[in-house]
């Protein structure tokens, strides 16, 4: 693996605030509302931006709505039974929200799924070439060599991508998305089943890429202590609303992000077991 980034080094500091995120969105997420199975109403007014060349996070808990708000930007809702029923998505000034997948792609955003969805019965090679379906150019080769050189051990594995380790799906699913070339990438739970080691690796390649090709993220996170070392800036996403946003050293310091997040707070930890949801949510009003 490479030289550690940002992750374990000073932070970043904060960028931009409400103002410069509007004035630079690459993404824009304008009050969507989206609806499962013409009746299950999912996202209830959601609305973020992100900046171009910036490290964007969503976090929430399980059933919060945040993989479905990526699928909403990348347009996999049909597959679903979903639907944007209101509301709007643009990517680079332009309405993407009811355009198809492959149109999306090759618009320039990527999603890597949760749980990683590399083809376990195709090769490392074969599943990264698959990233590289809406390209025509000569240049795939040369692409391939630019994702082992941030992934070397994949280099080494000539066999089906099924016997990789989970670590390693993760990085082919990540280099997938690279093949595309992706001017924005959504990363959905990228962390998920991986060592703490591995964890921290995901993050640093996730910082290199932002930093050393400028591809702009929307990450999706559970871990939200890693996600708030990597990220420009935050939402908290609650039962389908965006709850709280800001720059992510305002979150980082916010002690109600601490005391539900991010293990810790001002006071005594305290017990939440018999806590109603609706009180939860009160707290960031």
């Amino acid at each position: 693996m490479a030289n550690s980034a940002a992750t374990d080094a000073t932070p970043r500091p904060a960028t931009g605030g409400r103002d410069a995120i509007v004035a630079r969105a690459l993404l824009e997420v304008e009050n969507i509302e989206v609806v499962y199975d013409d009746v299950v109403l999912v996202l209830r007014g959601v609305s973020l931006r992100v900046p171009k060349g910036e490290i964007v996070t969503l976090l929430g808990p399980n059933g919060a709505g945040k993989s479905t708000t990526l699928k909403s930007i990348s347009g996999l809702l049909k597959s679903e039974h979903g639907e944007v029923v209101s509301g709007d998505i643009r990517f680079d000034g332009e309405s993407i929200v009811h355009r198809d997948p492959e149109r999306i792609v090759r618009g320039g955003i990527f999603q890597v799924m949760e749980g990683r969805r590399i083809i376990s019965d195709m090769t490392v090679l074969e599943n990264l070439k698959i990233g590289a379906f809406t390209r025509h150019d000569n240049e795939v080769g040369d692409d391939i060599d630019r994702v082992y050189s941030y992934f070397p051990g994949l280099k080494e594995r000539a066999g089906l991508a099924g016997y990789l380790s989970g670590g390693e799906q993760q990085m082919l699913a990540i280099g997938r998305a690279m093949m595309a070339r992706p001017k924005m990438m959504l990363l959905d739970e990228p962390s998920m089943g991986l060592a703490p080691q591995l964890v921290r690796e995901v993050f640093e390649i996730v910082e290199r890429l932002n930093h050393d090709l400028g591809i702009t993220m929307l990450l999706v996170e559970q871990n939200a202590n890693m996600a708030l070392k990597v990220a420009d800036y935050g939402y908290i996403m609650e039962s389908g609303k965006i709850v709280l946003d800001g720059p992510r050293a305002a979150l980082a310091e916010n002690e109600d992000v601490k005391e539900f997040y991010l293990g810790g707070g001002g006071e005594a930890r305290k017990s939440f077991k018999n806590l109603k949801s609706f009180r939860r949510r009160k707290r960031w009003l």
